[in-house]
C-alpha cells in the first residue's frame, strides 16, 4: 500500500484530499502545516507528498526542498490557489512532479496521482533490476536430468507456493541463487518484488542500512532517508545468500522481522510493517554453528521449515554434457563465435574432474574455452590447460617511488596489485579460499568482498 503525505493548512481541503485517498486504497498521514511536514519526513518515507505552495512559517517550496534532502525517491506535487509562471518554474526546478492550481477536479488530481505513484514504481524496478542484473548468479537456468537434479526441481514446485520460509543448502556455484528465484517465480508472489543480497559481501558496518534501511543523519554518510530491501520487498520475496556469515548483532535483527514481520530502520524510531518471503541459503553447516555457539538456533529452525539441499556437481556427473552444451550455446551467441565441438577425450577430463567449484567453475571454464578457441575440435590438451587458470592481469613489475609531471592512476595500481596478490594466493593455496585469506592475513568476510569487488570465482571454502 502505497503512502502518502497531505500537507496543507486548510483543515478542509485536507479532510478532502484525505477522503479521497483512503477510497483509493491509499495509506494517508496529514500534516496541518509545512513545520509538521518537515518533522513527519525526519521519521517516515512517503511515496508521494502532496503539498499545498503558500502556508505560513514553512512553505510548500520549503517542504519541497525537505523531502528531496530526505528522500529524493519520493515523488511531490504542489497545489496552490496563487498560481504564477515563476513559481510553477522553480517547482518543477527543484524537483516537483507536477503543479496543480485549485479549484482543480477530482478525476484529474486521480489521474495525476496514479501517474506520479507509477514513476515511483518504475524507478524502483529499474533500481532492482541493475541490483539484480548486477549481482544475480552468473549462469541463467538450471540445467539437468540427473535424479539429484530433478528431486530439488520436485521440492521447488511444490513449495513454490507455500509461505513458509526456504533454507537452501550447498557448496558454492552449486545454484543457490538460481533456485530461491525459481521458486519466487513460480509463486503467487512472481508479480511482486524478488530481491538478493549477498550477506558476505557486505562489510556489518552496512548490511543493518542495507537490510532494514536509515534514516538521514543516523551515522556518517546517511544523507538521506534510504528505504531497506526488506521494504524494498514488501510483497515479494528477499534472498539472503550467505546468511551463515552474519553476525549475531544481525541475527538478532533478523529473527525479529521474520518472527514480528516488522523493523526499525537505523535511527529510527517507527516500526515497520512488511509481508515478505525468506529465502536464505548457506554453504555451511548451520547445524555445527548452532552448536559451536556462532549461529543462533531460534533463527535457525525460523529459516529451516523449508530445506532444500543442492548436490555438488561431483554427484551429478551425468549432468555434465548438458551444462557443457548449454554454456557453449550461451556463450558463443554472446560473442558472436562458431560453437565450439568437444572431442570425446576432452568431455572424458570434464566428467573425472572434481570441480570443487562446481557448476560455477565449469561454467568459467567453458567462457575460457570459447574465448580462445579457434577451428577444430577443443581437446584434452585444452581443458587440462584450462583448469584452475582465471585469467588474470600482468602482474605489477613494481610500485613507482616519484610522481611524474603526468601523475599516476593511484586507484588502479593499488587495485592492480590487490588483485594480483589475490590470485596468488588462491594458486598457492590450491584454490581453498580459507588458505589464501590467511595468507594474506584477512578475515573471510574481508576476503570474499574483494574477490567480490575484482569479479575473481572458482574454488572451495
Amino acid at each position: 500500500m502505497e503512502k502518502i503525505l497531505v500537507v496543507d493548512d486548510e483543515q478542509s481541503l485536507r479532510e478532502v484530499l484525505s477522503i479521497m485517498l483512503k477510497r483509493a486504497g491509499y495509506a494517508v498521514t496529514i500534516a496541518m502545516d509545512g513545520e509538521d511536514a518537515v518533522e513527519l519526513l525526519q521519521k517516515e518515507i512517503f511515496d508521494l507528498v502532496i503539498t499545498d505552495l503558500r502556508m505560513p512559517k514553512v512553505d510548500g517550496m520549503e517542504v519541497l526542498k525537505a523531502v528531496k534532502s530526505a528522500s529524493p525517491e519520493t515523488v511531490v506535487l504542489i497545489i496552490t490557489a496563487f498560481a504564477s509562471a515563476d513559481s510553477a518554474v522553480e517547482a518543477m526546478k527543484q524537483g516537483a512532479y507536477d503543479y496543480l492550481t485549485k479549484p482543480f477536479q477530482v478525476d484529474e488530481v486521480q489521474l495525476i496521482i496514479r501517474n506520479a505513484l507509477e514513476k515511483r514504481r518504475l524507478t524502483t524496478e529499474n533500481m532492482l533490476l541493475k541490483r539484480e542484473m548486477a549481482s544475480q548468479s552468473s549462469f541463467a537456468q538450471l540445467v539437468g536430468q540427473s535424479e539429484a537434479i530433478q528431486r530439488v526441481f520436485e521440492v521447488v514446485r511444490k513449495v513454490a507456493d507455500s509461505k513458509s520460509n526456504v533454507l537452501i543448502c550447498g557448496e558454492s556455484g552449486t545454484g543457490k541463487e538460481l533456485v530461491a528465484r525459481a521458486i519466487h517465480y513460480n509463486s503467487v508472489r512472481s508479480a511482486l518484488p524478488f530481491v538478493a543480497v549477498n550477506c558476505s559481501a557486505v562489510p556489518e558496518t552496512l548490511l543493518e542500512s542495507e537490510l532494514f534501511g536509515h534514516m538521514k543523519g543516523s551515522f556518517t554518510g546517511a544523507i538521506a532517508n534510504k528505504a531497506g530491501l526488506f521494504e524494498i520487498a514488501n510483497g515479494g520475496t528477499i534472498f539472503l545468500d550467505e546468511i551463515g556469515d552474519t553476525t549475531p548483532t544481525i541475527q538478532v535483527k533478523l529473527l525479529r522481522v521474520i518472527q514480528e514481520r516488522e523493523f526499525r530502520r537505523v535511527g529510527g524510531s517507527q516500526d515497520i510493517k512488511v509481508d515478505v518471503r525468506v529465502v536464505a541459503a548457506t554453504n555451511k553447516d548451520l547445524e555445527k554453528a548452532v552448536a559451536d555457539g556462532s549461529f543462533r538456533e531460534d533463527l535457525y529452525y525460523r529459516l529451516d521449515v523449508i530445506p532444500i539441499r543442492l548436490p555438488p556437481l561431483r554427484m551429478r556427473t551425468g549432468d555434465i554434457p548438458l551444462l557443457v552444451n548449454h554454456f557453449l550455446e550461451r556463450f558463443a551467441k554472446e560473442s558472436g563465435k562458431p560453437k565450439p565441438v568437444f572431442s570425446s577425450d576432452a568431455m572424458y577430463v570434464l566428467l573425472e574432474h572434481e570441480w570443487r567449484g562446481n557448476v560455477r567453475e565449469l561454467e568459467n571454464l567453458i567462457e575460457r574455452v570459447v574465448a580462445f578457441s579457434v577451428d577444430g575440435p577443443v581437446t584434452d590438451a585444452d581443458v587440462r590447460g584450462w583448469l584452475h587458470r582465471p585469467t588474470a592481469p600482468p602482474p605489477v613489475q613494481g610500485v613507482p617511488l616519484d610522481l611524474t609531471d603526468e601523475g599516476l592512476d593511484l586507484e588502479g595500481l593499488i587495485n592492480g596489485i590487490e588483485k594480483d596478490l589475490l590470485l596468488k594466493a588462491l594458486e598457492r593455496s590450491k584454490w581453498v579460499k580459507k588458505k589464501a585469506a590467511r595468507m594474506l592475513r584477512l578475515n573471510t568476510r574481508s576476503f570474499r568482498y574483494r574477490l567480490e569487488k575484482y569479479a575473481i570465482k572458482g574454488g572451495r571454502d
